[in-house]
């Protein structure tokens, strides 16, 4: 990971579309089934829609019957940061990009093995870069 990014809120304003913005800096969600990658199959990294962190690979995508992607472990432990969320009444655990601190989704421990672990992402928080196989 590289150094942390730090923008004013004008500057994220200007880089993001108001849809990501909502999201990443305001920590809003995505109705389910809308994003673009919630039923989206290609081989590829997914990285942060603000400041291009890798995030996720393709290869730990699953269908977790959300309408939300959904991976069980990000790419590397260190690119992401967690914290607790107790809005909505309930008690959740947000995650984070630890570069930008955009936030993502959340994660949960109802996932599949080996990880336990459901990482509930809006995909207008990720951008993703196609690889080959």
């Amino acid at each position: 990971m590289s150094e942390t990014v730090i923008k004013t809120k004008e500057e994220w304003k200007k880089q993001l579309t108001p849809e990501q913005y909502h999201i990443l800096r305001e920590k809003g969600t995505e109705p389910a089934y809308t994003g673009i990658y919630a039923n989206f199959h290609e081989h590829g990294i997914y990285r942060c829609a603000a400041c291009g962190l890798d995030l996720f690979g393709s290869e730990d995508k699953y269908d977790s019957g959300t309408g939300r992607p959904s991976f069980t472990v990000p790419i590397a432990a260190e690119n992401i940061s967690t914290k607790p969320d107790n809005t909505l009444f309930t008690r959740r655990t947000e995650v984070l990009c630890r570069r930008c601190g955009g936030h993502l989704g959340h994660v949960f421990n109802d996932g599949p093995k080996p990880t336990g672990l459901r990482y509930c992402m809006n995909s207008a928080a990720l951008q993703f870069i196609a690889t080959k196989k």
